[in-house]
């Protein structure tokens, strides 16, 4: 049995309340979808006989209503003739007809109604066709989404990974280590000649310019006072 067993059930249905209450709304999307889409083949090809029964009628109601035409020509026929009894007896047919003409058009109206009715199920079932479709991309969307962060969170909680992490620690400090000792061979050790000399050299670099330095100034200094004094 499908989900909807009558086609009101879709029609009048809330897909938002059927999907809170299943235990799995991406299968009963699918079966929604499914119902939907037989239900609407079904209601199609009740339109599409609809249809066919109403130019079936059409063309009776125009048929009779040429016999009931024909009938009143006969009757006006007879009486110019003089035949009193052969008019009377087409205006019954014509009557006949124009009865039959009547019952025609009441099951015209009633194919009628009942087409425009099945125009507008079609319409709402189409609508609510078109909303499972969309719940379902959506529902699938998620279902993804989900999927991979869980795939995505076993990985992130597997041993595997802490054993990884702790052999990476593991060997960070061996290098540490290495290094260490590296730094511990250098401890003590005089500083390199080379290294000593241009120290050496360096400061008495900057000793020469600072001697330079002072040396203008003080000449600056001088011509200064002596222009003062001239003046």
């Amino acid at each position: 049995m499908g989900i909807f067993t009558r086609f009101s059930d879709i029609v009048n249905s809330n897909i938002n309340a059927i999907l809170d209450k299943a235990e799995d709304p991406e299968k009963i999307v699918r079966l929604m979808i499914q119902e939907m889409e037989d239900t609407l083949v079904e209601v199609r090809s009740a339109a599409a006989r609809s249809i066919a029964d109403k130019k079936d009628l059409n063309r009776k109601l125009e048929s009779l209503d040429r016999e009931s035409r024909d009938w009143d020509d006969k009757a006006e026929l007879a009486i110019r003739k003089g035949r009193e009894d052969l008019a009377r007896a087409a205006l019954v047919e014509k009557s006949r007809v124009t009865a039959a003409a009547e019952v025609l058009k009441q099951d015209y109206v009633a194919v009628d109604e009942g087409l425009s009715k099945l125009n507008e199920d079609i319409a709402r079932l189409e609508g609510k066709l078109e909303d499972a479709k969309t719940r379902q991309k959506a529902l699938l969307a998620r279902h993804k989404t989900a999927n991979s962060r869980l795939a995505a969170r076993k990985k992130i909680y597997d041993y595997k990974i802490d054993d990884a992490m702790i052999r990476f620690e593991q060997y960070t400090r061996r290098i540490d280590d290495v290094e260490g000792r590296v730094e511990a061979y250098d401890l003590g050790l005089p500083k390199d000649l080379n290294h000593e000399f241009a120290s050496l050299e360096a400061e008495e670099s900057v000793r020469e310019e600072l001697d330079a330095l002072k040396k203008r100034v003080a000449a600056y200094d001088d011509k200064e006072d002596k222009d003062a004094a001239e003046g």
